[in-house]
């Protein structure tokens, strides 16, 4: 009987193409709306959780700030404090950092230098494009060595490799640093342009910058399973106490992803709640060129009442042409909102993200709105006295 009711829909539907064209757009547009919103902000959020990634969700970045009421405590022995009073981190890293002239025959420019221990690039899952890295020995011994970011070696050296050459540094006077290695390029993080840098060991940079007392910032890695949100403000409750909140920034990509998520979780599912509104105006669509159809085909619902028909078999009818008449119309709107977002993520430059349960909703919405909307005209024609129908012009 069901198959029945859905190959009549069907027929009429191919009979009256313009009216089931009309009665569809609304539909279609408010499905189409609800996916491409839900896939977008899907999308958005695996965007910036991906970007947060590539400078570590599991790092805890500090930056101390101004002068505080305890003028020694951010120094290089600051990292051996924090891990014997805060639980859950691996390690910290002092990080110096200074804006200097570099030179290279001709070539004087003006670029970020930034004194590093040898584990930084482990723990900040940087890449090599040549060379190495220099050695937990270099710094111990303030050797003179460095390791250009890939920015600053193509301007820098253009016809190639650029291990092995010499590099001066200005400050006071100008030293001569051994190149023994070159990064990968590596897309740039809060804090973090390593492209654009240069890295020297961290007791090298003491040595030679002698006027940086303090440390610039300080990488914390958190422990394997730990939760690097909790750790951040287990770090944020410890520096109160020690010198005040005016005197230190604390930086978690973990506590950035999960605000960016609930923004865009809030605000895509407000965008979404105002997209099915349409899906409502389409149900009225619905409804009305059901009553229309019920009008049109007063007759024939007369001569299968005489016939025996019950008001039931009457009413299922109506009612599944207007849930196949919804279907089809989610169907394609779900077609369309991929489409939409497929042509957006392109554009903007993420990856497209599905969202699958926004398909799935969508679909039974259609459905739903297809029972609502469709009930009324439904019962209106099982309602009908058979004479007045077969006596209906």
């Amino acid at each position: 009987m069901i198959f029945q009711n859905v190959k009549i829909a069907l027929t009429s539907m191919v009979h009256n193409k313009l009216r089931t064209l009309l009665s569809l757009l609304g539909i279609i547009i408010g499905v189409a709306a609800v996916v491409a919103i839900l896939n977008l902000g899907r999308s958005a959020t695996d965007s910036i959780t991906s970007s947060m990634n590539i400078g570590g969700i599991d790092l805890v970045t500090i930056y101390p700030q101004g002068n505080n009421r305890d003028g020694n405590v951010f120094d290089l022995q600051f990292g051996d404090t924090l891990m014997s009073n805060v639980s859950g981190i691996k390690t910290v890293l002092p990080i110096y950092t200074s804006n200097t002239r570099i030179r290279s025959g001709q070539d004087v420019k003006t670029v970020s230098v930034q004194g590093v221990t040898s584990t930084y690039f482990d723990v900040m899952n940087t890449e090599l494009l040549y060379g190495d890295y220099f050695t937990a020995l270099d710094n111990i011994n303030h050797r003179q060595v460095v390791i250009l970011g890939s920015d600053i070696a193509k301007e820098l050296f253009p016809a190639g490799n650029a291990v092995g050459s010499y590099l001066s540094i200005f400050r006071n006077q100008s030293k001569r640093y051994l190149i023994v290695g070159v990064l990968e390029e590596k897309e740039a993080t809060l804090g973090a342009n390593f492209n654009s840098s240069i890295f020297i060991p961290i007791n090298t940079f003491e040595q030679r910058f002698m006027n940086m007392s303090k440390v610039s910032s300080y990488i914390c890695k958190v422990n394997d399973g730990a939760n690097a949100i909790d750790v951040s403000k287990k770090v944020e409750n410890y520096l109160n106490d020690l010198v005040g909140s005016d005197y230190f920034f604390v930086y978690s990509a973990a506590s950035i992803v999960e605000m960016a998520d609930q923004v865009t979780g809030t605000f895509t599912s407000f965008l979404a709640a105002i997209a099915a509104i349409s899906l409502l105006v389409g149900g009225i669509g619905i409804m009305n060129i059901m009553l229309v159809s019920v009008a049109e085909r007063t007759r024939e619902i007369g001569i299968r009442k005489a016939l025996g028909a019950s008001p039931k078999v009457i009413r299922g009818q109506f009612l599944v042409e207007a849930i196949t008449l919804t279907i089809i119309g989610g169907i394609l709107g779900i077609g369309f909102g991929i489409f939409i977002s497929y042509a957006i993520v392109n554009v903007v430059g993420w990856n497209l993200s599905f969202s699958y349960g926004a398909i799935i909703l969508s679909l039974g919405f259609s459905m739903f709105v297809g029972i609502f909307f469709g009930w009324y005209p439904a019962a209106k024609a099982s309602r009908l006295d058979p004479i007045e129908a077969l006596s209906y012009e």
